[in-house]
Formats: structure tokens, C-alpha cells, sequence
């Protein structure tokens, strides 16, 4: 028989058993960075996942205060052709980084509301199924960059 005591420390057991999972659950973002990009058009941000935990998780939706739109997207091989299309999410497995980069994975600002210069830094929230939303400080590059590399350093997140 279950007694009053027993049934609220179910309770309470049942509502904090989520909240530290959650907590504890947690996705790493490394060498964000976004390419320069004028008011009105569009531009990419792009970095590398890690998932440090033994649970699978998935980015699921990105959102920024620089661009009317943020999608996730995908370059697909398209009867020869690469397109561009959006992707419901991205797998972010343990173990396995997922990397998004010119020509792949990457997450879309559409209809910038103001140019991105090189040298200043965007701020982008990203959402996981597990791990909920991550803040980045993305660094903008030059509009034709192709990666991180010596740009003087990493950006930023929290969680």
C-alpha cells in the first residue's frame, strides 16, 4: 500500500528525474564561425558538435536576432547537381562529431537584418531535442572564408 509520504516522494522523484537528466545532458559547440554577408542576404554559420555524453541527441532548430529566418540545411547531390534543401535536424552522436562546413551541413541566415562585418561576433541560439537550447558567440570571417583557421581564436557558448 502506497502511503501519503511514499506517493509524494514519487512525485517529487517523477519531476526531478527529467530536470537532471536534462542537466546533465549537454553538446559541446567548437569553432563556431559565420561568413560576412550584406543586409538583406543571406549567409551560413558553421562549427563542429560534440556529443560528450552516452545519449544520441539532435539539433533541431536554430534561431539568431541577425537574420529574419535560421534553417538547418543540407548540400545534397541532386542529378549531378548540388542543391542546397532544409534538414528536419542534425544527429549529434557520442563519439562522433558532427561537423557542419562549406559544401555540407550548416545552419542558414536568411534575410540578414544587417551587413555581418568581419571581425565582430553574432549571437546564435541552438536547440537540441535532449540537450535544449546552447547560446554561441559566433565570430563573422570574411564572406569567402572557408573555415576557422587562423582567425585568432574559438567562439564562446553557454548553456
Amino acid at each position: 500500500m502506497i502511503t501519503r509520504r511514499s506517493a509524494l516522494a514519487l512525485a517529487l522523484a517523477a519531476v526531478a528525474a527529467p530536470a537532471a537528466a536534462h542537466h546533465d545532458h549537454r553538446i559541446e559547440v567548437q569553432e563556431p564561425w559565420a561568413r560576412a554577408a550584406l543586409a538583406g542576404r543571406t549567409s551560413a554559420a558553421y562549427m563542429t558538435l560534440v556529443n560528450p555524453t552516452e545519449t544520441p541527441d539532435r539539433l533541431v532548430s536554430a534561431a539568431s536576432p541577425v537574420a529574419q529566418t535560421v534553417e538547418l540545411h543540407a548540400h545534397l547531390h541532386d542529378g549531378g547537381v548540388m542543391r542546397m534543401r532544409p534538414v528536419a535536424g542534425i544527429e549529434v552522436h557520442p563519439g562522433e562529431p558532427s561537423v557542419l562546413a562549406p559544401g555540407g551541413l550548416h545552419v542558414m541566415l536568411i534575410g540578414l537584418m544587417r551587413d555581418l562585418r568581419r571581425g565582430e561576433t553574432i549571437r546564435l541560439s541552438l536547440t537540441f531535442e535532449k540537450a535544449g537550447k546552447v547560446e554561441v558567440e559566433v565570430p563573422v570571417l570574411a564572406a569567402g572564408a572557408r573555415g576557422p583557421e587562423g582567425h585568432g581564436g574559438h567562439g564562446r557558448h553557454t548553456h
